[in-house]
């Protein structure tokens, strides 16, 4: 079973760009309006559509084991526009029934198939944030947030960009116990990726030989990258912490201040 992730942020705020440290195989994107990528590359695999039964037959056949869609509201806006002089309520429901199908999709596949959704978020007029989507009769027909086990919001402050992964009580940001450890992460899918493989066991793990934690990927290096590099330095693997108290016991304040640093990327 597959697992679709949501990503919600305003225009602006660092969702498409959250894509860019992916190889260009590792990602297949969904372009729904065709716009520029905000940084320099592109993936190997794309479809720029904003039609529900290209884009399934899209993800269906990908050979890439991370799935963008991007941005995905769109999906249901230029469906309401094509339509807007359609008279009475079906419009919406199928508008509501074809994104609800395409979300759907995504438990078919296999499980180590993730697809993210990349959405933009709106305040309500009760100030609480939720789901862009095509007004207020699509909202009652359908939970979009609900659908997902995992809703990130992109984060902007002090000119940084960062993913919220806990709901401030405003907004239905979520994400499993344990996933994550701080609310404010970095603003990077590629270790978002690699995080959500490693905590649902999609990937070799690697354990901390002292603690037995697992080894989380960080910003700067892969949970192997982690592994190997503890390895060489401490003749087996260890976690952040496990490191740092062994390199505080033997005065290696230099390597220590590395190994704090490597911890603060993990968050």
């Amino acid at each position: 079973m597959g697992l679709p992730v949501l990503i919600l942020g305003f225009s602006g705020s660092g969702k498409t760009t959250s894509l860019r440290n992916f190889g260009a195989e590792e990602l297949a994107l969904v372009n729904v309006n065709g716009k520029y990528l905000p940084f320099r590359g592109r993936f190997s695999q794309q479809l720029v559509s904003d039609n529900t039964a290209e884009i399934s037959n899209f993800i269906r056949n990908s050979k890439a084991k991370a799935i963008a869609v991007d941005d995905s509201q769109y999906i249901m806006v230029n469906e309401f526009m094509r339509r807007a002089k359609e008279t009475g309520y079906q419009k919406f429901t199928d508008i509501g029934k074809n994104f609800w199908d395409l979300v759907s999709l995504v438990r078919t596949l296999p499980e180590d198939v993730i697809v993210y959704f990349l959405n933009h978020i709106e305040t309500g007029d009760d100030g609480r944030q939720k789901v862009k989507t095509v007004g207020k009769l699509l909202d009652e027909k359908t939970n979009i947030e609900g659908m997902f086990t995992i809703v990130l919001k992109t984060v902007v402050m002090d000119g940084k960009y960062f993913f919220a992964t806990q709901t401030d009580g405003a907004d239905p940001c979520k994400s499993p116990m344990g996933l994550f450890d701080k609310i404010l992460i970095p603003n990077d899918l590629r270790m978002v990726d690699e995080t959500i493989r490693t905590y649902y066991g999609l990937v070799p793990e690697h354990f901390c030989a002292d603690c037995g934690a697992v080894i989380m990927p960080t910003s700067k290096r892969s949970a192997k990258e982690l592994a190997d590099a503890s390895t060489a330095k401490f003749g087996r693997i260890l976690c952040a912490d496990c490191a740092k108290a062994l390199l505080a016991d033997s005065g290696d304040t230099l390597t220590q201040q590395n190994f704090s640093q490597q911890g603060a990327n993990a968050q």
